[in-house]
């Protein structure tokens, strides 16, 4: 292929000298080296093809490609993620739940509280102490729930057949509230009505007894400044729930029958 004549590279030469349209859009250190690029063209006989254009365009391709990014565990300014458990905290980017102070959060409350006045509650009745019921108490039994109530022998006997039936709460409630009318002190009065609460009347107890709305609505208003008395609204209610679901059930249950023949086989042996 024939040389270009001096008239065509003074052409050429006149021609690529001027700045190009594009050329403007370039950072001053791109511009200058496309512009060398372009006089080492001119002045290199027996080519007329650009090529430093196209090895310009794939420099700037290279150029144009995201850097690659450092790994997150490389970093040593962000935590990794084996150590957002022990640098996190409330705040922390992650919203992650091995952030330390959930974790402690959680850890407070799954541990179990042990109360305040843990030895006032021992001073609730749990068994009553009584003797053996005669013949003619647990035949009188039969007669009214009332008499089952009256005496100590009944209500054990009561009781014991209620710990069958899984409903023993309703008994243990009934004796905690008359424990509570004997009360005088108003600390003890306050520690004791606590107590009752939290056993029978909360919701998150497992010893729940069953009352209605309006009841535990206006044990929940004087429970402010409780006082003796109450219960005394949930106390009639367990009463009567007592009476009249359980009480026919003890009365034909086998551990009364039983009871009341061995008592009966006692006294004609005697």
């Amino acid at each position: 292929m024939p040389s270009p004549s001096q008239d065509n590279q003074e052409c050429l030469q006149k021609h690529f000298s001027r700045p190009s349209a594009w050329k403007q859009f370039l950072p001053l250190p791109r511009a200058e080296g496309y512009k060398a690029n372009i006089h080492q063209t001119v002045e290199n006989e027996g080519s007329t093809k650009v090529k430093p254009m196209r090895s310009e365009r794939t420099e700037m391709r290279k150029r144009q490609m995201p850097a690659p990014q450092e790994t997150t565990g490389s970093m040593p300014d962000q935590p990794g993620a084996g150590d957002r458990g022990s640098n996190a905290c409330c705040f922390c980017w992650c919203c992650c739940c091995s952030c330390s102070c959930l974790t402690v959060r959680n850890q407070e409350e799954q541990r179990p509280r042990r109360p305040s006045h843990e030895l006032r509650r021992e001073d609730l009745p749990t068994c009553e102490e009584s003797p053996s019921p005669t013949l003619e108490e647990v035949n009188a039994w039969a007669q009214s729930f009332d008499k089952v109530m009256l005496t100590p022998a009944g209500r054990n006997a009561f009781r014991e057949f209620l710990r069958t039936e899984f409903s023993e709460e309703n008994m243990l409630f009934w004796m905690a509230c008359e424990e509570l009318k004997k009360e005088a002190n108003k600390t003890i009065i306050e520690e004791k009505a606590r107590i009752i609460y939290e056993d029978y009347i909360s919701i998150l107890s497992p010893k729940e007894v069953s009352l209605d709305s309006r009841v535990r609505e206006v044990i929940n208003r004087n429970m402010v400044e409780p006082s003796q008395h109450i219960f005394d609204d949930a106390q009639l209610q367990i009463y009567t729930l007592m009476h009249r679901d359980s009480y026919p059930r003890f009365m034909n249950s086998a551990l009364y029958k039983d009871l009341l023949q061995s008592l009966a086989e006692k006294s004609v042996e005697a």
